[in-house]
């Protein structure tokens, strides 16, 4: 058995890079062999074998590896910190560029692990790296918030530069903070181009940029603090189009929610986008509780639900308690179980892998396909519901 480290695995840059760049590396055995025999290795069936497995592996399989590609793999496998070896990591590097297209952020992370040798690949862990200025800590700090695996957190540590940085979150909160934000006790709050009002649902736009309004200073407060503590840590890590497509899928969901179950009522605020993103983060969290290695998580998550309760039942106080003011009617709080619903499902498929393309998931398509049922049917009962069922509205703001 073939004995290597990291240094030895990469004699030079320039060699180093002409091995991690070859794309002719696996001629003879097809993806779906190596996932079989990975499988072989991994009777569990939980995605992961130890390295001594791994070893083992490519010891008995490696003759159909080209040498060099192999000298790195064992490399890998004696500096993995983790102990374990997940297939997708297997799989980037011992496929064909045809069969499975390498992502550059992974390669050139990997490239840099192998060639700074003990730093990435030998240390226990990413948070006893030490000498780190304030923005390195950040990302340190992000890195083990959001990613459950040792090994995503090393690459994303390494690879992370703030360009782009977390824009999506920070531009919306900025809308937010506008002349519009208004108490609901104003009879006049609805006259806005903004909120979505029941009379005014063939104005399409209003299913979205109601978020831009809110029923006052702490409504708004809530939002903003949630938005910004747990939307802009997700956004470092997943991209602003991924933080954005369940943020917006919140938002659509929470309007259309409002106008098939709360048909009399208007609504204001970005909880069904913020709702989205929380709900989703803490699922996430609970999935892989004994990977998540941040301080005080328990404690996190519990001032995190307790928010969201608050700020529920703040809505949920606000829909029936008050008096209404003609032509003012209360606005509604389905708009945040909108959000919760959308996070569960289609945000925790989205945040669940950080790397893998959101086209090579088979369950976001299911989900995907699911809320795009939800949202034609939404439209066609807007269209032919309030009719039909002759509701009584609220006279137009």
């Amino acid at each position: 058995m073939v004995n290597s480290s990291p240094a030895v695995a990469a004699h030079a840059e320039g060699e180093e890079i002409e091995v991690l760049e070859s794309t002719d590396v696996l001629p003879v055995a097809p993806v779906d062999q190596w996932k079989s025999l990975f499988d072989k290795y991994d009777p569990e069936n939980s995605g992961f074998i130890s390295t001594e497995r791994f070893r083992d592996l490519l010891v008995d399989y490696g003759s159909e590896l080209d040498p060099q590609k192999l000298e790195v793999l064992l490399a890998l496998a004696d500096g993995n910190a983790d102990g374990k070896i997940c297939y997708q990591d297997f799989v980037n590097l011992v496929s064909s560029a045809d069969e499975l297209e390498m992502s550059n952020k992974r390669s050139n992370s990997f490239r840099r692990a192998i060639l700074q040798g003990s730093r990435q690949l030998r240390n226990s862990a990413l948070r006893e790296e030490v000498g780190l200025g304030l923005s390195r800590r950040l990302i340190r700090h992000v890195a083990y918030e959001t990613l459950p695996r040792e090994v995503d957190r090393k690459w994303y540590f390494d690879s992370y530069t703030y360009c782009p940085p977390p824009w999506f979150m920070l531009v919306i909160t900025i809308a937010e903070l506008n002349r519009w934000v208004l108490q609901v006790s104003s009879p006049y709050f609805l006259k806005g181009p903004l909120p979505y009002h029941p009379q005014l649902r063939a104005q399409a736009w209003r299913y979205l940029s109601y978020i831009f309004m809110h029923a006052g200073i702490e409504h708004l407060g809530l939002n903003m603090a949630m938005q910004l503590l747990v939307g802009v840590p997700l956004e470092m890590v997943h991209g602003a189009l991924r933080i954005g497509l369940v943020y917006m899928c919140g938002v659509l969901a929470g309007s259309l929610a409002v106008s098939v179950t709360d048909m009399t009522a208007p609504v204001v605020g970005s909880s069904g986008g913020v709702y989205a993103l929380v709900s989703a983060h803490l699922a996430n969290v609970v999935m892989n509780w004994s990977g998540m290695k941040c301080q005080f998580k328990l404690f996190r998550m519990a001032m995190a639900l307790v928010c969201m309760s608050v700020e529920f039942g703040r809505a949920v106080w606000l829909r029936f308690y008050p008096p209404a003011f003609p032509p003012c009617p209360n606005t509604s709080f389905v708009a945040h179980l909108g959000g919760v619903a959308v996070g569960l499902t289609l945000g925790v498929v989205v945040l669940q892998n950080y790397e893998q393309r959101l086209q090579e998931q088979s369950l976001f398509w299911i989900f995907f396909s699911v809320y795009t049922i939800f949202i034609l049917c939404g439209i066609f009962w807007n269209i032919f519901a309030y009719n039909l069922l002759d509701v009584k509205l609220p006279p137009p703001p």
